[in-house]
């Protein structure tokens, strides 16, 4: 390959791998952070219904043993789920979508999701066109 067809003129790289800054897929068509996301929630429900599990059964073992299955079940379902609504939409759509609920049930909390920088409006947008 000719090395002077990847520079423009004023020097500048003119090829640029399209999938350079995203982040690769790791489990189920979920990136790094998607899957934390399942896992922390799959592993607080297995936490909520492990312990009541323990106590009716007598047994300690009931509740680490029902948060893994949880943190199983919660990645192979949460994982198609998730990836069924992510499919079409921009890479940083679950991000935005977790700042905008946080901002609208939690605004104290919107400091540490970085939500505070979104612009929520609602509401009707004019064009302020002059005319007849």
């Amino acid at each position: 390959m000719d090395s002077s067809n990847q520079h423009t003129a004023d020097g500048t790289v003119a090829f640029l791998p399209h999938r350079l800054n995203r982040q690769p897929i790791v489990v189920r068509g979920l990136t790094a952070d998607e899957l934390w996301i399942c896992t922390a929630m799959a592993g607080a429900t297995g936490v909520a219904l492990g312990i009541p599990a323990a106590w009716v059964t007598g047994s300690i073992a009931a509740a680490p043993t029902t948060i893994a299955i949880s943190i199983a079940a919660g990645l192979f379902i949460g994982g198609g789920l998730l990836r069924r609504h992510k499919r079409g939409k921009p890479e940083t759509w679950l991000n935005r979508k977790l700042q905008l609920a946080v901002i609208q049930h939690a605004p104290n909390l919107a400091g540490v999701t970085g939500g505070q920088d979104l612009i929520v409006r609602s509401g009707y947008w004019a064009t302020r066109r002059g005319g007849a």
